[in-house]
């Protein structure tokens, strides 16, 4: 077939010319050349094509049949090429996103509505769901790119921060009150806990952890791996785990008051200002973690990926100055 495609583009042009000399002038070749060709695929499909006279050619039966076939071929690669210099020139594409629901709200939602009024011929399509599915979604080229946590090896992957996150406890002082009473300790000295900053609480907050229904996101989630570390690490006993799917429920589950929440602090920052929640000290603070935009290095990057991650580094050069 391969050897057979310039022939077809001969064949296709004298059928659409009717005439040898114009074919020739078209594809800036001879006219000898042009007859040899059409004479080669006539005898390898064992057919007359064209039957010449002395105002020009036009098409056998069979040379009909074959033309009908092979002119939709060619419209079809004549449309893809426009629709290539159409992509080109107006930026029309599209990018497959991979990205948790929290990160989503919080992160990407605020820098995609910039984006799609930069960009409106560039359709987005969002793939929900945790971070380890959205590397591995990337390193199955299931999606072009994903916002998630920095990854511990990125090997395979280029990661491009965009900021920086702090995983904090945070519970109602009406709650911690609670708690302290049925441990029959004063609720004075809670207070002073959840209200001074800075001091260190070891035994209170070893019994908090202990005592509380801590509320922590399901082991499918890596900030659950990045707090199970965080817990190994500093021998930190915990006894009453409710585990939850989102950082949405985790948050409204600690304003009503149903247990200890560990979530990111940038996100509770106008519900610890409010007093809705607040934040609870820890003798070691949880180290900050980045949070990024990665792609497989593998990947290939279309300009619509390509505008996509140019825009995004405009606006963190322009946010940072």
């Amino acid at each position: 077939m391969e050897q057979n495609l310039s022939l077809y583009k001969i064949f296709y042009t004298v059928a659409k010319t009717g005439n040898i000399s114009h074919a020739a002038k078209e594809l800036y070749i001879s006219q000898p050349a042009i007859s040899k060709s059409i004479s080669k695929l006539e005898d390898n499909l064992k057919v007359t094509l064209f039957i010449r006279n002395s105002r020009g050619v036009h098409l056998t039966e069979e040379g009909q049949l074959l033309y009908e076939h092979v002119k939709q071929a060619f419209d079809s690669i004549t449309i893809g090429e426009e629709s290539i210099k159409k992509i080109t020139s107006l930026g029309i594409g599209q990018i497959r996103i991979g990205v948790s629901t929290t990160l989503c709200k919080y992160i990407l939602l605020p820098y995609l509505k910039e984006f799609v009024e930069a960009y409106p011929h560039i359709k987005i399509t969002i793939h929900c769901q945790s971070t380890f599915h959205t590397i591995k979604m990337l390193e199955n080229n299931q999606i072009d790119i994903g916002l998630i946590g920095k990854p511990s090896n990125e090997k395979n992957i280029t990661f491009h921060p965009v900021m920086e996150i702090e995983d904090i406890f945070v519970a109602t002082k009406q709650y911690l009150k609670n708690l302290e009473l049925r441990e029959e300790h004063s609720s004075e000295s809670i207070d002073d806990l959840v209200q001074v900053k800075g001091e260190p609480y070891p035994l209170k907050e070893a019994e908090i952890f202990k005592k509380a229904n801590l509320m922590l996101l399901d082991e499918e989630n890596i900030t659950r791996v990045y707090i199970n570390e965080y817990f190994n690490t500093h021998q930190i006993e915990t006894n009453q785990i409710l585990e939850i799917n989102t950082m949405e429920l985790l948050i409204e589950f600690a304003k009503i008051g149903l247990g200890v929440a560990c979530v990111i602090k940038e996100f509770v920052l106008e519900d610890l200002i409010s007093d809705r929640i607040t934040e609870i000290p820890l003798s070691t603070p949880i180290g900050k973690r980045a949070v990024g935009f990665a792609y497989s290095r593998s990947t290939y990057l279309s300009p619509s990926m390509r505008s996509f991650i140019d825009y995004f580094k405009i606006n963190q050069i322009a946010s940072e100055e």
